[in-house]
């Protein structure tokens, strides 16, 4: 078991690859606590995953992770039950508004910038300065196709994915020496309820290219759940110590070797977001 006693904290819990990485974990030995919005669907994700570890601890506590003293709580709620925190997996996020930028309210703009973002910083804060004490952690964070690609008439979403991202890169830098790694996953499409939610809000407000794409997933099947729930097993264990500041793609990337080259890794952009010159693309202006 890659991660017998541990204790990890996961956001966004209730449904989803949230769900999953709950899943994996506890198979690989871990105790959790997860949180959600939803009180009815986080009790509900609970008592499912309650049944899979009868001998590990599996629970749950409302929170809204964009509200400070929300966050705060939950990380000492998670501390008072479990005793410690290893892990701290980001997953709670939201599409927000869908539709061209500027038809769309700005107060449900910004509640998508604060979910996504805020909601990644102010967990991270929470649970720094116990895992500084400890002299060791791991931070995990769900990125989205919105970090490394435009996404016409989802902009909230993409401009706080690519945030997120940006700031992954430097609470790495910042927490290295405290040896604790940070690294976000990119775990391809995913046929959850972001799927339902752009099916819903139909081509005139997404565009016809998205809107097909997102059906096809609905029908023939998108990226399993399992490629990301193993990739944040992976980052979550002792095998990827030192590797951090990364994004992960859990379909493309080569994940489950990349301890063979943490050297290489450490002292190299691999993996990063960069601005694209012209040499790099073989060109010369």
């Amino acid at each position: 078991m890659k991660l017998k006693a541990l204790n990890a904290l996961i956001t966004g819990g209730s449904h989803g690859l949230g769900k999953a990485i709950a899943q994996h974990y506890l198979r690989e030995g871990a105790n959790v606590v997860l949180c959600a919005r939803n009180e009815q669907d986080l009790a509900a994700a609970r008592d499912d995953l309650i049944k899979l570890a009868p001998g590990q601890k599996v629970l749950a506590q409302p929170c809204d992770v964009s509200n400070e003293s929300q966050a705060n709580d939950l990380v000492a709620f998670a501390l008072r039950q479990l005793g410690s925190l290893q892990i701290l997996v980001n997953n709670a996020g939201v599409y927000g508004p869908m539709g061209p930028t500027e038809t769309v309210p700005f107060k449900e703009w910004t509640r998508a910038i604060e979910i996504n973002l805020h909601g990644v910083l102010l967990p991270c804060r929470a649970v720094i300065p116990h895992f500084k004490q400890a002299g060791r952690g791991k931070i995990i964070i769900l990125s989205g196709g919105g970090a490394t690609n435009p996404l016409p008439n989802i902009s909230a979403y993409a401009a706080s994915k690519a945030a997120v991202v940006r700031l992954m890169e430097t609470l790495a830098e910042e927490w290295k020496p405290h040896r604790v790694d940070v690294n976000a996953i990119a775990p391809g499409a995913l046929a959850t309820r972001f799927v339902d939610e752009v099916l819903a809000a139909g081509p005139e407000k997404v565009g016809e290219a998205f809107f097909a794409k997102n059906k096809q997933w609905k029908e023939k099947g998108a990226t399993p759940l399992e490629l990301g729930a193993r990739l944040a097993v992976y980052l979550a264990s002792a095998d990827s110590d030192g590797i951090t500041g990364k994004l992960i793609s859990a379909q493309w990337d080569p994940w489950p070797q990349l301890h063979e080259h943490r050297a290489e890794l450490a002292q190299s952009d691999i993996y990063c977001l960069r601005r694209i010159v012209p040499e790099d693309r073989g060109k010369k202006w």
